[in-house]
Formats: structure tokens, C-alpha cells, sequence
């Protein structure tokens, strides 16, 4: 299953746009992490690095 992020939680530092191995993470015009799900290999990296745990698995 596809990550997603919590944007209540997500604090657009990042990281996880960082750390995903795939890059199907960016910061929307928000400022919050956006996953692109059919890239998502559910990896877990995403989860492992955030400070505030804002993705979650689906």
C-alpha cells in the first residue's frame, strides 16, 4: 500500500522529499509533502525520516 502524508502533521520540512529513493515526493504550493501514490513503492523511508511522523501508510 501507497504512503500519504497527514497534512495536519506535515510541517514541510523536507525530509522525506529527501530521502524517498523514488522522488515521488514533493512540497506543494501549501508548503506540505504531496506523495504522487502510483509512484509510492511503500518503502517506508518517507515514515522513518519524519520528525513528526506525518506519513502514513494507506
Amino acid at each position: 500500500m501507497a504512503y500519504k502524508i497527514n497534512n495536519e502533521a506535515c510541517i514541510g520540512c523536507g525530509a522525506c522529499v529527501d530521502a524517498c529513493p523514488v522522488g515521488c515526493i514533493k512540497i506543494g504550493e501549501d508548503g506540505k509533502a504531496e506523495i504522487d501514490e502510483t509512484m509510492c513503492i511503500s518503502c517506508g523511508t518517507c515514515a522513518a525520516t519524519c520528525p513528526v511522523g506525518a506519513p502514513e501508510e494507506e
